[in-house]
């Protein structure tokens, strides 16, 4: 596996950090997740998986904007990361983004968490 991965990528309007937390991948989009910035974060979600982390933490709390392109890449990584056995938790989701997660029901589909330190309890127990 490669432990090279983690680290910090940007373009522009978004910025995206990544390391690892024992078994588990943390993710941190800070910026607005979009169409034109989409890439960033699915890359090392999917990479992730492919490296034998399936259990996938994306903290939300420094992400001020999520369209329907951010949310499908959400989607689509949980799809991946349920299919190796794990999942994808969201911790902190602030009102903005929260919101298309609301609208569309994808928030029943993910472990949504209040914080980034009760997603990592959880994935821990899991």
């Amino acid at each position: 596996m490669d432990r090279g991965m983690p680290g910090s990528t940007s373009r522009g309007r978004l910025t995206v950090d990544v390391r690892q937390h024992g078994a588990s991948m943390v993710f941190t989009p800070e910026g607005e997740l979009d169409h034109h910035t989409a890439e960033l974060l699915s890359e090392p979600l999917e990479r992730s998986v492919d490296e034998g982390f399936s259990r996938l933490v994306v903290d939300c709390s420094l992400l001020q904007f999520c369209d329907s392109t951010g949310l499908n890449v959400l989607l689509a990584a949980r799809l991946k990361a349920e299919a190796a056995g794990g999942g994808v938790h969201l911790a902190g989701m602030q009102p903005v983004v929260s919101r298309v997660f609301t609208i569309t029901g994808a928030d029943m589909v993910f472990s949504v968490h209040e914080d980034l330190g009760a997603a990592l309890a959880n994935v821990t127990e899991a």
